[in-house]
């Protein structure tokens, strides 16, 4: 409990002003609450006992007063906790993803998609309870003991001595109950993230599934993490259950106590009737918050094991940090003695090239030979672990990202479609400009099948751009490209799945494009590269050959093959 208010508290200083409203109404309730208690002695002494008509008068006011002080103090609490927890969250959710955004793509790589949108949604929802809903019922529940701890001391010091002893003998128990539920709730986020996870990876390769018809396989492994998840719940709830029973016991023994010394005292004259039910109805209603605190208490573990989930995130820092100079227009780029390491694997070792406007460089050989380790470094998704690239005379560590981004252009290997109107696609992350829209999808050779749709460059693609044929998504990341006005465009099989026509087209807009570029091709059918200036023969990290088309097929062995092979998959 004390880590959860020492994290939050920092959050809860910008809301001072919520935040006393909402101590206004707590204190409006346990005041309320107490003074409901009391009207019960003058109800009972001086109505019933000595039939004081005056009284009668004033006592039913006094109890629609004291209720109204509840209700109004009840409302204006929520109000203002909710808000305040609401609000919290809101900047936690927005803080951790963009903080995960900003992360390095070896540790995104390496983190599950569906654990992350566990993060950010389950455990946060966790939270958000707690914040929301738990902080503000705790604070009130604690305010409540303390206004009827007080009445009933102030009643009879002697008889409440029986309660408030005897009651915080449960906490023992009780705090070793909470222990075990922090222990199983961090196990149950776990899993969770586990089934989240799985969930994820099924319907993401569900055309996998469905060709294999291996879904009773897939359905075996999520009914286990279902099962894991079910397990850690019920000993969850198990625990949960333990709180209001041990608490009953020590509560019943208290009050029992109370109530006998108590009746002794009204037989022997020492306290009045009156005094006696005002006492023991303070009591009952005391029970009542200190059973609420027992089982938030108990609860709030999950929220302290989701806290700590999310600390883990946030304690993570990117390696690749910005620089402090503004990229100009880029002229040419310089590889020097570059190497990249993965952990132990060694992806790229002694890459030396000159990269100038103008030029196209293609990139070729057998899969995992380092051609998107060599791309991946020009857009910093990865730092060299040796070597420099340097570009304006700097090394390209020393520019901030979001302007070497905006220089770069980068169509990579996997297409990625945004639920959003083909306008807004071209345009990500930039105001979106009509004209210019229409010009990079009819550079990328989009235009014809876009103005044929009924809404044209408006018309909404569902996510993943399923609507679209695979060659249709490629033409459409390649307008994204070529929107942004590049000085470097980068294409990773940028168009591997067109047809001949169309991978004709692009060629010819690549070609009328390089005048104001350095472009990388990244291909694995070496028709689409036949007119690159240079050919990179990459081969286990290095580049082994380099020259044109006509070049590597006459002295380059290795080249020699892949045309070969190139030639034996063509239809």
């Amino acid at each position: 409990m004390k880590q959860l208010l020492r994290y939050f508290l920092p959050y809860m200083t910008g809301y001072k002003k919520e935040f006393f409203l909402s101590v206004l109404g707590m204190i409006a309730v346990a005041v309320g609450t107490a003074g409901s208690a009391h009207i019960l002695k003058p109800m009972l002494d001086e109505l019933f006992i000595n039939k004081d008509k005056a009284m009668l008068q004033m006592i039913p006011f006094m109890i629609v007063g004291v209720f109204m002080l509840k209700s109004v103090g009840r409302y204006i609490q929520t109000y203002y906790t909710v808000y305040i927890g609401e609000d919290i969250i809101r900047r936690l959710r927005n803080k951790l993803s963009l903080h995960l955004m900003h992360q390095d793509m070896s540790y995104l790589n390496s983190m599950r998609n569906g654990e992350i949108l566990s993060r950010i949604t389950n455990d946060l929802g966790r939270i958000q309870m707690v914040v929301s809903t738990m902080i503000p019922k705790m604070l009130v529940s604690a305010m409540m003991i303390a206004a009827l701890s007080g009445y009933v001391v102030y009643q009879s010091p002697v008889l409440a001595f029986y309660f408030l002893v005897i009651m915080p003998l449960a906490l023992l128990p009780l705090q070793m109950l909470a222990r075990r539920m922090k222990r199983y709730a961090k196990r149950s986020q776990e899993s969770n993230s586990d089934l989240t996870s799985r969930l994820t990876e099924t319907f993401n390769n569900i055309e996998v599934i469905k060709a294999n018809s291996s879904q009773e396989f897939e359905h075996e492994r999520f009914s286990a993490e279902s099962m894991r998840f079910f397990v850690l719940n019920i000993k969850k709830s198990i625990i949960n259950a333990l709180v209001g029973p041990t608490l009953e016991v020590f509560g019943s023994v208290a009050i029992a106590a109370a109530i006998y010394v108590g009746a002794l005292q009204v037989m022997d004259g020492e306290i009045t009737v009156g005094t006696f039910f005002a006492f023991v109805t303070a009591l009952f209603m005391l029970y009542d918050p200190i059973r609420t605190l027992s089982n938030i208490h108990n609860q709030i573990q999950e929220a302290v094991a989701a806290t700590e989930r999310m600390n883990e995130l946030f304690a993570v820092n990117p390696a690749i940090v910005p620089g402090q100079y503004e990229l100009g227009e880029i002229d040419t780029i310089g590889f020097r003695s570059v190497s990249l390491d993965y952990g132990d694997k060694k992806a790229l070792e002694g890459i030396d090239l000159e990269a100038r406007k103008g030029e196209i460089y293609a990139l070729v050989g057998d899969s995992g030979a380092g051609k998107s380790s060599f791309v991946n470094l020009i857009v910093r998704f990865y730092d060299a672990s040796g070597g420099d690239i340097i570009i304006g005379g700097r090394s390209i560590r020393d520019y901030t990202l979001t302007s070497l981004h905006h220089r770069i252009a980068y169509v990579t290997q996997r297409i990625y479609i945004f639920q959003d109107t083909i306008q807004a696609n071209v345009a990500y992350g930039s105001e979106a400009d009509r004209e210019r829209v229409i010009e990079a999808l009819k550079k990328a050779q989009a235009w014809e099948f876009v103005n044929a749709l009924p809404e044209g460059v408006d018309t909404m693609l569902d996510e993943f751009g399923v609507n679209l044929s695979g060659g249709q998504r490629q033409r459409i990341a390649l307008a994204r490209a070529l929107y942004k006005s590049p000085d470097v465009l980068i294409l990773d099989e940028a168009t591997s799945a067109l047809d001949n026509k169309s991978e004709l087209a692009i060629k010819e807009a690549i070609e009328s494009l390089k005048k104001d570029m350095i472009i990388f091709v990244v291909a694995h059918r070496l028709s689409t590269i036949e007119n690159a200036d240079t050919i990179l023969l990459f081969e286990g990290g290095k580049i082994v050959a380099r020259g044109s088309y006509s070049e590597l097929l006459e002295n380059a062995p290795k080249f020699q093959v892949l045309v070969n092979q190139g030639k034996e998959h063509t239809p």
